[in-house]
């Protein structure tokens, strides 16, 4: 297994998919691989023999964009091929699974394709390196790639960032996302929130209280390493006077919190019967939200 040439040839790969189409000597007719004689002609394949690769990093494909490939397909054609190998009696994609699907919903029957011959690793290679360099995926398809890279194929991080033309700590910080709790990757993974604000959230114990506080409030990277900073003080404070505040005024703390998108405290003095409520707001506009709720619940 030559790990040293990761990526390095798939710009050659994908030029010998600019075949001219609609040259009739460059295409081949096949159904069955086995008489299939491999060359670097085009071979015309029945769609229905063609499956997606199960290990292909990208999950998820936009209706939207589907939609408009199709419409396209159906006004000029597939203008390029794409890359499959024979695999079972089928061929697996190796490259170009959404044309793929948006030719089916043109109901075409037969889609010019080049089948090559690749080991698991090479076709992996290829799915994630034209993904990213065609910025088809998004961070958490990004980060599952490079961890099936490392683990499956064992690669240290430091080869996976020099042949890919990432720097190691890019690696390490896009694969840590996948450290996060499933209900929290969930909105990496629809892209509610960025990998900047779900790197934030790494090993803070309120991760999805706080992600959902990110989506409701609209909150920036910065204002979520601010926030996220702040419970984490709060967190220390709560254990270092667990005592003085008991559980149903620290959950009201957070759910006060998560509720307005900013730490709020909550300060009661059980013999007395009274106590303070801060709010430690970001900007005016956080103030002015607090006294617009206050005035509202005051005068209904």
């Amino acid at each position: 297994m030559n790990k040293k040439s990761l990526g390095r040839g798939l710009s050659s790969l994908l030029s010998e998919t600019q075949i001219d189409l609609n040259n009739d000597q460059d295409i081949n007719f096949v159904e069955d691989p086995s008489n299939l004689k491999r060359s670097k002609t085009l071979s015309l394949i029945p769609i229905e023999k063609i499956q997606p690769n199960r290990d292909q990093p990208r999950k998820t494909f936009s209706g939207e964009e589907l939609t408009e490939l199709k419409n396209s397909i159906e006004s000029k054609g597939l203008l390029q091929p794409i890359i499959v190998r024979e695999k079972g009696g089928y061929y697996e994609i190796v490259a170009g699974e959404r044309r793929w699907r948006a030719a089916q919903l043109a109901q075409i029957h037969e889609i010019p394709a080049l089948i090559k011959e690749l080991t698991d690793i090479e076709v992996l290679e290829i799915a994630i390196i034209e993904n990213i360099q065609r910025s088809n995926l998004n961070p958490y398809e990004e980060a599952l790639g490079y961890k099936q890279l490392l683990e499956k194929f064992n690669y240290t991080q430091e080869e996976l960032a020099s042949n890919l033309g990432k720097s190691r700590v890019y690696i390490t910080n896009l694969t840590r996302l996948l450290n996060l709790p499933d209900s929290v990757l969930k909105f990496l993974k629809d892209g509610t929130i960025t990998a900047g604000h779900a790197r934030a959230l790494i090993g803070v114990d309120k991760a999805l209280e706080i992600a959902k506080s990110i989506v409701k409030n609209e909150l920036s990277v910065r204002e979520t390493e601010r926030l996220v900073k702040e419970f984490s003080k709060k967190n220390l404070k709560s254990k270092s006077t667990l005592k003085a505040k008991d559980a149903d005024t620290q959950m009201l703390e957070s759910e006060l919190s998560a509720e307005l998108g900013f730490p709020v405290s909550i300060s009661h003095n059980e013999g007395e019967k009274r106590g303070r409520l801060v709010f430690n707001y970001r900007n005016l506009e956080d103030l002015d939200r607090v006294i617009n709720i206050i005035l509202k619940k005051t005068s209904d």
